[in-house]
Order: C-alpha cells, then sequence, then structure tokens
C-alpha cells in the first residue's frame, strides 16, 4: 500500500490554534449512526448513541511539560579562540529536550529528542536550573538521546517548575499558562504522556456522567504518549512503517467491564491500539509498537 495514498492537504486556517469559547464539550463530533444518518452532531450529543451492553473506553495518561530548555555546557564543542565574541554563545548554546519515557529502574534515565541535536553528542551535559543538569549517555535510532538526569530531587517536580507544554506541530503558536490544564483531559489520571490523547479532550464530566445514566458502562485504559505519535514515517510502503513503541497498561478490573460489553466503544487511537494490543494474547501490560492501517483485524474493539 503507497503510503502517498493517505495525503491530504490540511487548510492552516481550518485548524484551531485554541480552544474556541474555551468550551469543551461545544465540539463537532462522528458517533455510531445505528443505521440514521447524524451530520455533524456536537459532542454533548454523543451519549445519545450508547445504551446497556456498551462500554466506553478512555485512555486516562495525563501530560506532564515535557519540553526543557536549558544550556550546553560545550563539554565536547570543538576548540574556538578565546578572543572570539561568539565564544560563550558557541559553547553553552540553548537546547531543548523534548522527554519521551523514562528508561531506567530509578527514573533518572530519560529517552528525548534534542535540538539542535548534531551540537549534542555522547557525553555533553545540559544545565536546564540550579538543580537539575542532564548528561547525553546514548543516541538511538530514530536520532533520540538517552539524557541521564543528576541530582536526587523529585524529577517531575523539576519538570512541573521549568517545563513547557508540547503542543501538536500542525499547532503553530508557543505554549500559554493555560495550556497546563486546557491540553488535559478531564478524566487524565495517570502521569507520563507528552501529548494527549486528543480524541478525549472533548469529553466533560457532565457527558461521561450522561453515557452512564444511558446504561454504558466506563472504563479506562492507559497509554503513555510518546515518540510514536510524533514520529513521522520514512517508508514508501504502508506495511513497511514501524513505529515507536509506547507503553500501556489496563488493570483487570477495567478489562473485566469490556469482557462483560456487547459493545466496546474506543475514544481516539491510543484507546484503540492499547486493547488491540492488549487482547489478542490477554497481555495487559507493556510496551506497543501496534500499527493500525487499512485491513486491519480488529478484535477487541467492536466495530460500530
Amino acid at each position: 500500500m503507497d503510503l502517498a495514498a493517505f495525503d491530504y492537504e490540511l487548510p492552516g486556517e481550518l485548524i484551531g490554534a485554541s480552544a474556541a469559547g474555551g468550551s469543551r464539550g461545544g465540539a463537532d463530533a462522528g458517533a455510531p449512526s445505528r443505521g440514521a444518518a447524524l451530520g455533524r452532531p456536537a459532542i454533548s450529543r454523543f451519549p445519545e448513541f450508547l445504551g446497556p451492553g456498551d462500554c466506553l473506553v478512555l485512555n486516562d495518561t495525563r501530560v506532564f511539560p515535557a519540553r526543557l530548555f536549558g544550556r550546553r555546557a560545550g563539554v565536547h564543542a570543538l576548540p574556538i579562540g578565546k578572543k572570539n565574541p561568539k565564544r560563550r554563545e558557541y559553547l553553552s548554546g540553548e537546547v531543548e529536550v523534548f522527554l519521551l519515557r523514562s528508561v531506567s529502574a530509578d527514573g533518572r534515565d530519560w529517552e528525548a529528542l534534542v535540538r539542535p541535536g548534531r551540537k549534542m553528542p555522547v557525553g555533553e551535559r545540559v544545565g536546564f536550573s540550579d538543580g537539575l543538569e542532564g548528561e547525553v549517555i546514548a543516541r538511538g535510532e530514530f536520532g533520540e538521546r538517552t539524557v541521564r538526569f543528576h541530582g536526587e530531587g523529585d524529577l517531575f517536580q523539576e519538570f512541573e517548575k521549568i517545563g513547557h507544554v508540547p503542543l501538536p506541530p500542525y499547532i503553530k503558536r508557543t505554549d500559554e499558562p493555560a495550556d497546563r490544564e486546557r491540553y488535559q483531559t478531564v478524566f487524565a489520571r495517570e502521569k507520563g504522556s507528552v501529548a494527549a490523547p486528543t480524541a478525549g479532550l472533548h469529553f466533560t464530566p457532565e457527558i461521561i456522567a450522561a453515557c452512564r445514566a444511558r446504561g454504558a458502562e466506563v472504563a479506562y485504559v492507559t497509554l503513555h504518549v510518546g515518540l510514536g505519535t510524533f514520529q513521522p514515517l520514512h517508508t514508501e510502503r504502508v506495511e513497511d512503517g514501524r513505529l515507536h513503541a509506547e507503553r500501556y497498561r489496563i488493570t483487570e478490573e477495567n478489562a473485566a467491564k469490556m469482557r462483560a460489553a456487547r459493545r466496546v466503544v474506543a475514544v481516539g487511537t491510543t484507546s484503540v491500539r492499547t486493547i488491540e494490543s492488549a487482547w489478542p494474547e490477554g497481555r495487559m501490560s507493556g510496551e506497543t509498537d501496534i500499527f493500525i492501517y487499512p485491513g486491519f483485524q480488529f478484535r477487541g474493539v467492536v466495530r460500530c
């Protein structure tokens, strides 16, 4: 299958750079029709299409401010004359470290994207704040780096202090303080994502309560969104594409709700990928690089 067959043009004026009127529940949505033509109903009408025997599945991952800006120490910078006016900038220029996921048992080593990458070889150090310094200890096959954070403080507390929210690449603006909560689902609980599961952003507590009132169960899965969401495909054939692995987990309580349902309605691609990764072998936690494209045989999600 030729990757070019999936190309399309998305006009910039149709991309919402911020929430329209601050309303989560006012967005348009598609929904299972049960045979009726729907048009484009507001997401607030979504509960109308659920009933007893349905199980609504939401990804409860929580986004943390994963973009860090610091200054490199110049450990591996090429020699430059002491009188060169660019010396300070050259040796300790600003770098961006985009955290992807923790990769060590103690939580101090993180897989990350760094920019500018060519100035960040293994061994280079970056200072982020008085209490936080990182060292590049490895380079990965996708150009990512492994950064070890030194010190004994709570890393997530430091990230919350100095980090920036990583907005989707198609939103061409800098992040704002309000994005820390706006770019978060109302049911976000498990911290670990570098991007929100965007299909769930429009749900409100009232909409979820209305789904339950219609007789539907609500279950949660956790998939921490990482590089797999951002990394473009580099192959010409879809079948040759490979996604970066992302961590997921489904508790037994939530799995039981899905098993008992006659219809599983998953919100967004992250929930679908989690369910389809877990169901075939009953593996309710681990890592997934599952890639869903036309021809995929769904086994966990009941297609509507």
